[in-house]
């Protein structure tokens, strides 16, 4: 599934600008290393641009042994402890060092076989390759002359020398040239489809021949650079992030570096980016470069009242008619010095070509190549960037939620009017075409219709019974049903729950791919409904989006009963009327696949335990004994931190947070006392942590009612923080300039969202950092459940049979009570994996106040479940904090009176010690 665009918004490197300086930004410029160091013969790392300390020093050397030993290891580096500067300095000595021990002799030995070759056997390679390119072209030509006759009859010869009139006359007469969205003859499987290897995922898989195809039209072959670091992380902030500490260092001159990412962050056409949506995107960029039609064509094809200059961009995008400029870019990039996104679409600007297709042209010469998660993790998004991790090393940093963010590229969706969508656009292209297919195609089509009619059925809305149409799925009681709700399946159960387990998904997968089928009917029913005036699909409902939904799905259906769950959702709100989606619960064998080609995969975050969890979940056949680890503490020194559970607040009332409690009113304004408080008591910027959004609105209504915000706003500004990731720049823009006017700011912000990852909120921004309570994923999700149930087997002798039954997996109504039911059924993994995605997601967000070893802040964690005593209960929250917090909390006071007075002596302390530096 090429999915290297489809989740990951742009977000700029100001927004770390914005707040906070360099990562490591007290250390002073390195000079020489001791004669101790000298002498404990370790490795030295000349490159680090400052005086390291002992922990970074230790990582380094770490690294640098994994790295030469290879195979899968995990680093542990608190978040504000110079790991990116410390994984720069080590992971590119390592190669420096073994390109220098290897030296040329494998090119050299190369150039020596070739040379080695009679001059007739170099001659006949070429010459063969010439005849099959040729035969290729007169095939092609021989269908399209079949094809012509058929529809026009006449000489097809003829009517390509007159083209360009033919077609000025057609679209002046607003008719569609159905040629173009003719399919070609489809062989038999029999005869074709058994001697090819289909490709898996459909759509994305002629998407990603699509990519190569325009990226190595007219170009040389690019030559490979050798042995290379791949580095990826989550977002495209904490790529420039990367890239900034890079440039601290000499190897941002002495390698060659390269940034890759979506369309969506450095499309450069502005026809392209105004469609905003990134599927769309992607969509418009490959058919730019597939329909290299006259310009006359491509003006009929959008109707005919259209600007000149878009009429000139949809021949062929612009920014890519010259290629000679792609090799100049690339010269360009490899002259300078590492270059981040931001930089490379500046320079595409300047040049006017493009930097998405010309930063991929670069990857091959490069020694270090940045990318995001998805463009590196999904296969066939690493075949279409053409990135080869034979024996090269695979940095994953952020790796804290690596499991559930690999599943979550392989899920896969489709609406009920997404389905509907499909199947008026293949029963229209039918009725249109069927007296010039070919029985091959007529039959695939056919099965196309039936295969969507049956997955319509359980989605069938007219009795609320999933049942109805003999679906075969049972949802019990259907007056019982909510809108939430949904049916959860194994894959084969819902096949034969359908009556489609006699239909070949893998070879209807090889028909859609080789045949083109999904460009051929999304583009001739676009074509229709622009030529009769239709209104413009919403962007999100385009018929290529549609198809593509479709095509993932049955990709998702051809995975292995075992992999994951199917869920059906009869939602009755909104347009969509419910949805079915693949969830993928293993991760094992996609995670293979980047281990066992790569020499060394490592694994780096601020908090990565417990690694158990993440070993039965991504690498299973990897012996615990056999898995290389690292963990190191934090820079900052115990009296720089002031972590406290609070349990109470400042009129006794005992903290209670959990699901049943955090809505009253009582807990609601307990919490607004403790922040009149704490913006009284505590310097410059405060950050206070929500569960979500929607909890952040319900707690800001009831302090705006009541005049508790009236009473904070008093002491500092409040700031929040947007749904919208467009906004957050602004909004953290202002926040700071709150805090050096003077008169400090507080940002209530939200677990999980832009605040709480990637985003460093040093020194006076964050002199106080509250979390609200502990944010557990609601038990309501059908999704999480199955994830639960399926973590709850691992390990079992039939761990693809889940341990746990969800409501008879029939129907589930989405009742959170029922949710915490599977829960209390689990015996030790299912209870662990919900506590850990609680808990890294506080120590996330928490690590975002500490970021170099002057800094200082108070931690406080605001509910009475912190302040219980870990030792009288095997499951403890605080037990899962980062050792650098946990062995110094407070977990119990007498009141909030004690809470009080250490801040208050925390602050004059640390107010003294400014003064006198």
């Amino acid at each position: 599934m090429a999915v290297e665009e489809a989740k990951y918004e742009s977000e700029p490197e100001e927004l770390n600008r914005i707040l906070s300086g360099d990562l490591v930004k007290d250390e002073k410029p390195r000079g020489n290393q001791s004669s101790d160091e000298q002498l404990t013969g370790k490795q030295e790392f000349p490159a680090f641009p400052y005086e390291p300390y002992s922990i970074q020093i230790d990582f380094m050397n770490a690294l640098f042994h994994f790295l030469d030993k290879g195979g899968v290891s995990m680093l542990e580096s608190p978040t504000g402890t110079g790991k990116s500067l410390s994984i720069i300095c080590s992971a590119l000595q390592w190669l420096i060092d073994r390109k220098e021990k290897g030296g040329n002799n494998s090119a050299s030995d190369k150039v020596v076989d070739d040379e080695s070759e009679p001059d007739w056997i170099r001659n006949f390679t070429v010459t063969d390759k010439t005849i099959r390119n040729n035969n290729k072209t007169l095939r092609k030509h021989a269908k399209e002359k079949r094809v012509h006759q058929a529809f026009f009859g006449g000489d097809f010869d003829a009517r390509k020398e007159g083209e360009v009139s033919v077609r000025k006359h057609e679209a002046e007469a607003g008719e569609v040239n159905e040629q173009e969205f003719c399919l070609e003859e489809y062989e038999s499987e029999e005869d074709s489809s058994s001697k090819r290897k289909p490709v898996g995922g459909g759509f994305y898989s002629s998407s990603s021949e699509d990519d190569k195809e325009c990226s190595n039209d007219e170009e040389e072959e690019e030559e490979e650079g050798g042995l290379k670091v791949f580095y990826c992380s989550r977002t495209h902030s904490q790529l420039s992030q990367f890239v900034k500490e890079l440039r601290k260092t000499v190897f941002a001159q002495k390698n060659n570096v390269v940034c890759l990412g979506s369309r969506k962050n450095m499309c450069i056409n502005e026809d392209v980016l105004k469609l905003g949506n990134v599927g769309r995107i992607n969509e418009r960029c490959l058919d730019l470069q597939k329909k290299k039609t006259s310009l006359v064509s491509k003006k009929k094809k959008l109707g005919t009242n259209v600007r000149g200059g878009r009429t000139k961009a949809s021949c062929r995008c612009p920014m890519l008619r010259k290629h000679s400029l792609q090799r100049e870019f690339k010269d360009k990039v490899f002259q300078q010095e590492a270059m981040d996104i931001e930089d490379l679409v500046q320079l595409g600007r300047e040049m006017r070509t493009c930097p998405y297709y010309g930063s991929r042209r670069v990857a091959p010469a490069a020694d270090l190549i940045i990318l995001p998660y998805q463009s590196l993790l999904s296969k066939s998004s690493r075949e279409s960037l053409g990135l080869n991790l034979k024996n090269n090393v695979v940095i994953i940093d952020e790796a804290h939620n690596l499991a559930d963010t690999l599943l979550s590229m392989h899920d896969a969706k489709i609406t009920m009017s997404q389905l509907v969508d499909v199947h008026s656009s293949i029963e229209n292209y039918l009725g249109r075409f069927q007296n010039v297919l070919g029985a091959g195609n007529r039959r695939y089509i056919q099965t196309l219709l039936i295969l969507i009619r049956a997955l319509l059925k359980p989605l069938a809305t007219s009795d609320g019974n999933l049942n109805s149409g003999n679906s075969g799925l049972d949802t019990g009681n259907p007056s019982k049903s909510k809108p939430c709700g949904g049916c959860s399946m194994a894959i084969n159960d819902f096949l034969f729950s359908l009556n489609i387990d006699n239909i070949n998904l893998v070879k209807l997968l090889a028909y859609i791919k080789q045949s083109n089928i999904i460009h051929k009917v999304s583009g001739y029913g676009e074509r229709v409904a622009m030529l009769q005036n239709d209104p413009a699909p919403h962007e999100e409902m385009s018929k290529l989006t549609s198809f593509r939904a479709f095509s993932d799905m049955l990709v998702a259906l051809t995975h292995n009963n075992g992999d994951g769950r199917i869920i059906v959702s009869k939602s009755t709100s909104g347009q969509q009327g419910g949805y079915i989606k693949y969830v993928m619960l293993t991760g094992a064998k996609l995670f293979a696949e980047v281990v066992d080609e790569a020499h060394a995969v490592i694994l780096a975050g601020g908090t990565l335990q417990p690694i158990e969890e993440t070993r039965e979940r991504l690498f299973p056949w990897l012996p615990s004994n056999q898995l290389q680890f690292f963990s190191c503490n934090h820079i900052v020194p115990p009296e720089s931190i002031m972590p406290i559970a609070v349990s109470h607040g400042p009129s006794g009332r005992s903290f209670d947070f959990s699901h049943s409690s955090r809505s009253s009113t009582e807990m609601i304004q307990e919490l607004g006392l403790l922040m009149s408080n704490l913006v009284a008591l505590v310097p410059e910027g405060v950050i206070v942590f929500f569960s979500s959004f929607e909890y952040e609105t319900q707690v800001h209504t009831a302090w705006t009612n009541s005049g508790i915000l009236r009473r904070i706003m008093k002491k500092k500004r409040v700031f929040r923080e947007p749904r919208r990731n467009t906004e957050v720049e602004a909004v953290l823009r202002d926040y700071k300039e709150a805090i050096e006017s003077g008169r400090g700011a507080i940002m209530l912000a939200v677990v999980g969202g832009k605040v709480s990852e990637g985003i460093n909120f040093s020194d006076s921004m964050c002199r106080c950092v509250v979390m609200v309570g502990l944010p557990y994923p609601s038990p309501s999700d059908i999704e999480l459940l199955e994830r639960i149930k399926h973590i709850e087997g691992l390990g079992d002798s039939e761990s693809s049979k889940p341990c746990l039954t969800l409501v008879d997996d029939s129907y589930y109504s989405g009742d959170v009570q029922a949710g915490f039911g599977v829960l209390r059924s689990c015996r030790r993994r299912g209870k662990e994996y919900y506590e850990n995605l609680c808990m890294k997601a506080v120590n996330q967000s928490i690590g975002r106040a500490i970021r170099h070893a002057k800094d200082y802040s108070a931690i406080l964690l605001v509910d009475a479940r912190y302040a219980n005593d870990p030792s009288k209960k095997t499951s403890h929250p605080s037990s899962k904090l980062p050792k650098w917090i946990k062995d110094h909390l407070i977990y119990s006071t007498k009141g909030y009176g004690d809470v009080h007075r250490l801040l208050h002596q925390f602050f004059k302390h640390k107010n003294v010690e400014e003064k006198s530096s």
